[in-house]
């Protein structure tokens, strides 16, 4: 099974960022063990999910990337796919489909967040696409998820629209083989558009697909800001959360 780490991005919310975004410190630097880049949580998550291979898509010049994860890390092999200009988060996705074969499980998450609980993508089911949801206090600045009345099936992905305090969001996913090949194809049938991953989710579903959500009660950061790494930094200082 493959980990998909989407690290193409250049962090243009942080500010005086001095490397890639996925390498910024995070955790109780105080504690045993440090602070450890952001990307690392990830990366260590996909391993306790059942990921075997770990594939990098990233952007020309992220050279400090390959140099932290060289070719292995946590044990995991190391793959790298260049996205070569900018062009969103589902090209990016894709791109990792040249290194995998057709029936091969995939792990997807974002490197610039940290969640709970660590085994989080192993409580995600097999066979097509089930999504890791999280509550939040301010669902607009994430892809919100809709479930039918079994709280399991996934009826839509409000795509950072404003909703009810505490609604869940999707923060990871896994798909087998063949349902990443159809969301891929559904992403290409809008001619590649840099439309958003929760979008397509969307299409996929119209066409018939089904998208499962797996809710945890652990807390979700999204490093990509300033006030997002504080208060990332913040709750793992007090919870330990960071060992």
């Amino acid at each position: 099974m493959w980990g998909v780490m989407p690290a193409a991005g250049m962090g243009l919310r942080q500010q005086l960022l001095t490397g890639s975004k996925e390498l910024v410190p995070v955790g109780p630097s105080g504690r045993r063990g440090g602070a450890r880049p952001v990307a690392d949580y990830l990366v260590e998550r996909m391993r306790l999910g059942g990921a075997t291979r770990l594939c990098v898509v990233i952007a020309p010049g992220k050279t400090d990337l390959v140099a932290h994860y060289r070719d292995a890390t946590e044990g995991l092999p190391v793959a790298y796919v260049a996205q070569p200009s900018p062009a969103g988060l589902c090209d990016a996705l894709f791109r990792a489909r040249c290194v995998m074969a057709p029936r091969e499980d995939v792990l997807i998450g974002l490197p610039d967040t940290v969640w709970f609980p660590k085994d989080g993508f192993a409580r995600l089911p097999a066979g097509g696409v089930s999504l890791l949801c999280f509550p939040v206090a301010d669902p607009s600045a994430f892809d919100a998820v809709e479930t039918a009345g079994d709280g399991e099936t996934v009826t839509y992905v409000r795509v950072k629209r404003s909703g009810p305090r505490g609604a869940l969001v999707w923060g990871a996913l896994r798909c087998s083989g063949p349902a990443f090949a159809d969301l891929h194809a559904t992403w290409r049938d809008r001619a590649g558009a840099d439309v958003p991953l929760g979008g397509v989710l969307n299409a996929y579903m119209a066409n018939g697909g089904r998208v499962r959500a797996v809710a945890v009660d652990g807390p979700y950061f999204d490093i990509g800001t300033p006030s997002g790494l504080a208060a990332a930094n913040a709750a793992l200082a007090r919870a330990g959360l960071g060992q």
